[in-house]
């Protein structure tokens, strides 16, 4: 159940953050207030995942699936270019999160 609510923490922090970039500097009312609203949801999910799940780990698959999902909406959606440079660090950033993720299992 842990990693179902972290799955919906990921989301969250993902719809605040792309609201965040149609808020024009929070500008404009109903983007500003999908930011808010998504990252109080996914820091509320988040806090409930990390009474069960090493904080270590929850934060880098929250952190580093954030990321990496952002990074690939900004450059399938949002017209930011697609360079091996960010390409490499995604992939760097997944891998990371799996060593992460594989040395916190017992």
């Amino acid at each position: 159940m842990a990693y179902v609510l972290l799955a919906g923490a990921i989301l969250f922090e993902i719809a605040g953050t792309t609201l965040m970039k149609f808020s024009d500097g929070f500008t404009k009312f109903w983007p500003t207030l999908g930011t808010l609203a998504g990252y109080a949801v996914a820091f509320i999910l988040l806090a409930r995942v990390l009474k069960t799940i090493d904080v270590g780990v929850a934060y880098a698959i929250w952190a580093g699936a954030g990321t990496a999902l952002i990074a690939a909406i900004g450059m399938l959606f949002l017209g930011e270019s697609v360079t091996a440079a960010k390409v490499a660090g995604v992939a760097l950033v997944i891998g990371g999160v799996t060593l992460l993720n594989l040395g916190g299992a017992h």
